[in-house]
């Protein structure tokens, strides 16, 4: 029964096997050329994988930038580190990236640190201070951020290399080098006959230390500016502000200076040391390896390195293809004059282009007050108040034009409940810059204690803010 079965079994597999439709002709083959192009392609991605294992330090010709620290080597920084600058809440200037801020407050806690230990007459070492600092900051400190901080600040400190230093139980001998720091003070700055590094010289010290991180990216903002086309020249002491395309926070990391290293006496560390100290002592089969092996070394030596290209001048975008070369370069130097003038812009101007650059959306808000009310006039305190009300998006909650805390409060006396209202004060400052730039439009009048402001409700909205926005564009505001 057994066999029945089996053979039924094989019956009803074959029966539906001749109900399946037929192959087509020339199928077998396109198949047999899709696992051809397969293979090939499995083979060729394979061979990429051998030659990038193959070669896994080689870095493309045309970089030619400052190779980066160890630690951002395998990944790119952190986005609050990358864009640091762009979240400041601080006025637009010569602002610092994120890692010079941090090696600002580096040095900041070493001259605290340095200076209690040197009031008190103690021999500062690097591992008294290390200590210190990281348990301030809550991160790493190393002897390649002192390295930064001497190459910032040449001379803040002496640094030596020394022994017979009481360790205190730290675990290290007392014989062993260590390196020390001395903060370098002038002959004035003593009291009972020994230095002393007051508070107001720390304080002197922390602002040359951050003087002389701002003039770091000063350079690299002139080889910016100098690298652009047209190039810029902006003179050093009208700069107030960088470039808006120079991205402040991708500037280079600064390379730390020498440190003293302690003095290795009676070491070989080459053949040719070796060769020459035991000349005589060894078999002549060993000296003739270790003259072969000096010989090698130093013909390695002398190789000169491989000069990277310098990458090549940028050409003219593909977008731009059919426009003259003579009104692109009139474009690029007007832009340039525009640039220039925004980078040298003092304070007074930066307030008074904040100021225009709001009015077009304060002119509306101003003539819909004077319709709501029905009155050809309005005393300022009155109008400045319902303008703060109205106005909560022109200026910044909790700042004025200059980047400044404001008092948060309402300007005609009354408490505010909104904490981030702007001041009347500020109100008034746009009032009387419309006044001066549209004299026929709005009107200020002094009558007895009270000024009033007047507005010609007929005049066309349209070209009013057509006139604001042009004189906002002229003082580069917009």
């Amino acid at each position: 029964q057994e066999d029945v079965a089996e053979l039924q079994g094989r019956l009803q597999r074959m029966k539906v096997l001749a109900q399946l439709p037929s192959v087509p002709s020339g199928t077998s083959s396109d198949l047999r050329s899709r696992l051809e192009r397969m293979r090939q392609l499995e083979l060729r991605i394979q061979q990429r994988k051998a030659g990038s294992e193959a070669t896994p330090g080689a870095q493309p010709s045309g970089n030619t930038g400052v190779p980066a620290p160890e630690e951002e080597a395998g990944e790119k920084p952190p986005a609050f580190q990358r864009f640091h600058t762009l979240a400041q809440d601080l006025p637009p200037g010569l602002t610092l990236p994120y890692k010079f801020r941090v090696l600002a407050e580096m040095f900041r806690s070493l001259d605290t640190i340095a200076g209690m230990l040197f009031n008190r007459a103690e021999t500062v070492t690097f591992a008294k201070v290390k200590q210190g600092v990281q348990d301030m900051m809550r991160r790493q400190f190393e002897e390649r951020h002192l390295g930064q901080i001497k190459a910032v600040y040449p001379s803040s400190y002496r640094l030596r290399q020394e022994k017979n230093i009481p360790t205190f139980g730290s675990g290290r001998k007392k014989s062993e080098y260590q390196l020390t720091l001395e903060p370098v003070l002038g002959e004035e700055e003593k009291v009972d006959g020994r230095p002393h590094l007051s508070a107001s010289r720390l304080l002197e010290r922390r602002k040359e230390f951050h003087r002389n991180l701002v003039n770091i990216v000063r350079q690299h903002h002139k080889a910016f500016l100098a690298a652009l086309s047209p190039p810029m020249v902006v003179p050093e002491e009208k700069l107030t502000r960088w470039h808006p395309r120079f991205n402040v926070d991708a500037v280079p990391d600064i390379s730390p200076a020498e440190l003293p290293r302690p003095p290795q006496e009676d070491r070989l560390s080459t053949a040719q040391e070796v060769l020459s100290t035991a000349r005589g002592m060894l078999s002549p089969k060993m000296e003739k390896a270790l003259a072969n092996l000096a010989l090698r070394n130093a013909g390695a030596g002398a190789e000169e390195p491989v000069l990277s290209k310098a990458p090549s001048p940028a050409s003219t975008s593909s977008a731009l293809k059919g426009v003259s070369q003579g009104l692109l370069d009139r474009i690029r130097a007007k832009e340039a004059r525009r640039l220039q003038a925004l980078l040298t812009r003092d304070t007074e101007q930066e307030e008074r282009a904040a100021l225009l650059a709001r009015l077009p959306a304060m002119a509306r808000v101003l003539r819909s007050v004077f319709v709501a009310e029905k009155k050809p006039a309005l005393t300022m305190e009155a109008l400045c108040a319902r303008l703060a009300d109205s106005c909560h998006e022109l200026v910044a909650p909790g700042r004025n034009s200059q980047g400044e805390s404001l008092w948060e409060e309402r300007g005609c006396g009354e408490a505010s409940s909104d904490p981030g209202a702007p001041r009347a004060g500020e109100m008034e400052k746009h009032v009387r810059l419309l006044a001066e730039l549209l004299p026929d439009w709005v009107g200020i009048h002094a009558l007895r204690t009270d000024t009033y402001v007047k507005l010609d409700k007929e005049k066309d909205l349209g070209l009013v803010t057509e006139r604001l926005n042009k004189a906002a564009k002229e003082a580069g505001a917009l």
